[in-house]
């Protein structure tokens, strides 16, 4: 193990390649490391320590860092959610795991022992299939937008993608689907592993009329109408959550719908038709089943309903 010279600061640059290289991290990922990181940045210059060393790094920084996130306040006064600062604390492990890996002595990353977050935080929103089919229902498929807004909540629905998997397809994963009833595609998904996504009747049959529309040559399958010329028209993860938005206002389902919360929605909805956790795992693209388990309020439910409807203690004499 050596003493670095290096600043914690100036080690994180080296962190975050480490992450795509060795780690083989999304560029999500990364940025999101970047972002939580910056925030540390921030209490290292406001605590005076910017020229702190890695083995300088002490149990009693941390235990002030937690204080400061805890007691963090935006512009507008609001504080940070427990399930946020877990994430801040989560990327600083890992920046100490990363010191460990590179034999550089500090603080061990287990030293950082983490809050439980607040149940309530952990509560996923989903909608219900009568909300899925009022959004699904929401665009006006007379106009071309329109036709790809439906695909784009019709695909979403059907397949659980993530929204950065989404606006990654590409028309050329879909020439071959005239005369298809439904699809399996295979997608590289986050962290670069590899899964199968399925597209319904459904959706297909509506992706299929939207490339109908398409008279350009752009490679992405989702594009917006007004591209520059020379300029990729590709949509964008923003894009997307701003068309749900706009959909799910004009369907009357509630505010906080996003892609995600579709994917959510999607995940609900095989589960309360008896689909078994693992392989949900699985249509997610979960690396593990600790990620699937948020779902477990929905078999949670379902097996207490069958309880009270077929248990035969009901029956007994009281």
């Amino acid at each position: 193990m050596i003493k670095s010279d290096k600043t914690i600061i100036k080690h994180i640059p080296d962190f975050l390649d480490y992450c795509e290289v060795e780690k083989g991290l999304s560029d999500k990922t990364q940025e999101n490391y970047k972002r939580y990181l910056q925030k540390f940045i921030n209490w290292l210059k406001s605590a005076k320590k910017e020229a702190l060393l890695p083995h300088e790094l002490t149990a009693d920084d941390i235990w002030v860092y937690r204080l400061y996130l805890s007691r963090y306040k935006d512009e507008k006064g609001h504080s940070l959610k427990k399930v946020t600062q877990n994430y801040y604390l989560i990327a600083l492990r890992s920046l100490l795991g990363y010191f460990t890996a590179k034999d550089i002595v500090s603080l061990p990353a287990d030293k950082i022992a983490l809050p439980k977050a607040l149940e309530s935080e952990k509560t996923i929103k989903f909608l219900n299939l009568e909300q899925v089919e009022k959004l699904l229902l929401a665009p006006d498929t007379k106009l071309p937008q329109g036709i790809r807004d439906r695909v784009i909540l019709e695909s979403l629905f059907s397949t659980g993608l993530r929204v950065a998997e989404l606006v990654a397809l590409n028309r050329e994963q879909f020439v071959n689907i005239k005369n298809k009833k439904d699809l399996e595609l295979s997608i590289i998904g986050k962290g670069s592993h590899p899964r199968t996504v399925y597209f319904s009747e459904r959706a297909l049959s509506w992706i299929k009329k939207y490339l109908e529309t398409r008279q350009d040559k752009e490679k992405a399958l989702f594009i917006h109408f007004r591209a520059k010329k020379g300029v990729e028209g590709r949509l964008i993860p923003r894009s997307i959550e701003r068309i749900i938005k706009k959909y799910a206002i004009l369907a009357g389902v509630p505010i906080f719908t996003t892609p995600h919360t579709l994917r959510h929605s999607y995940a609900t909805d095989l589960l309360n038709q008896g689909v078994d956790l693992r392989t949900i795992q699985e249509f997610l693209g979960h690396r593990s089943i600790t990620s699937t388990q948020i779902y477990t309020h929905v078999t949670n439910k379902r097996l207490r309903d069958i309880h009270r409807q077929f248990h035969s203690g009901k029956n007994l004499k009281t």
